[in-house]
């Protein structure tokens, strides 16, 4: 689901060439998920080896990577670790959006139906240990580097970033500016094309960079309080947020409430929290 701060941020357009010689502490999660959805075939099918192992990930990492290299970039993935336990209802609602969609994409291949085999073949994606360990080891055959989070992975490539061992954090969600990341860049790849979601279509995108102190100017908060609107919004920690809240209404709710507790409209639903 991640963080919709689309409509509140401005990112500043990006050249791959600005990257050359930094390193980028990319989401290997969010990376690889995005490989199993788009890389696929005719009929939405996943590629796969001569054993019908999924091998989607691998092709998307391996002509990432060395297009990357090639631009002299960086790459240090990280991986998640253990979910946090509030991450639980996210989780358990995506594992039935990709159970229904693989059901619908079954009865749309058996029917002939292609346009909808590909829509619902890419909701189908399902990243297990197996593809996790094979993409580590590509990685290390490929010379890139990669951490092993405790937990999340978006959480510890922003500490990175705060630590000054990394230039930015890429991912294509906004919660890497929540969790605190310096910069933030999306769409770090070579080819400028992204598939629609559920259409058979491309748009051009380009890389982009977010500055978190830039960030916070624009929205006018402290970093407190642009959680406090992630909170409002919603995030995988409390997906759906707070019924009838959108970025903006969030936005002047916290600027006029200056916190989260002062905020009327939802006080009554906020937990109990002993000080």
């Amino acid at each position: 689901m991640g963080l919709d701060l689309k409509p509140l941020v401005t990112a500043a357009p990006l050249k791959l060439q600005e990257l050359a010689g930094k390193a980028i502490a990319i989401d290997a999660y969010n990376t690889i998920y995005q490989f199993l959805s788009i890389i696929r075939g005719p009929t939405g099918e996943p590629l796969a080896n001569s054993r019908g192992e999924i091998t989607s990930h691998l092709s998307g990492l391996f002509y990432r990577n060395t297009n990357l290299l090639m631009e002299n970039i960086r790459p240090v993935y990280v991986f998640d670790g253990k979910a946090n336990e509030l991450k639980k209802p996210e989780i358990e609602r995506r594992s039935k959006i990709k159970k229904e969609a693989t059901e619908k994409y079954q009865q749309a291949v058996e029917e002939g139906r292609i346009e909808d085999a590909r829509k619902y073949g890419s909701r189908t994606a399902v990243l297990n240990d197996r593809m996790v360990e094979e993409s580590k080891k590509l990685l290390a055959h490929l010379g890139i580097p990669y951490i092993q989070a405790p937990s999340d992975g978006e959480a510890a490539a922003a500490f990175l970033t705060r630590r000054d061992l990394v230039y930015a954090a890429a991912s294509q969600d906004y919660d890497s500016i929540l969790f605190g990341a310096k910069k933030l860049v999306r769409n770090l790849a070579i080819s400028g094309k992204r598939k629609v979601p559920n259409r058979n279509a491309y748009v051009d995108v380009e890389p982009e960079i977010f500055e978190h102190d830039k960030v916070l100017q624009e929205v006018g908060l402290t970093h407190e309080q642009l959680v406090d609107v992630g909170i409002l919004i919603g995030t995988d920690f409390n997906p759906g947020g707070f019924p009838g809240i959108g970025p903006k209404t969030a936005l002047k709710l916290i600027k006029e409430g200056d916190r989260l507790e002062n905020v009327e409209k939802i006080r009554n639903l906020l937990p109990e929290v002993p000080y």
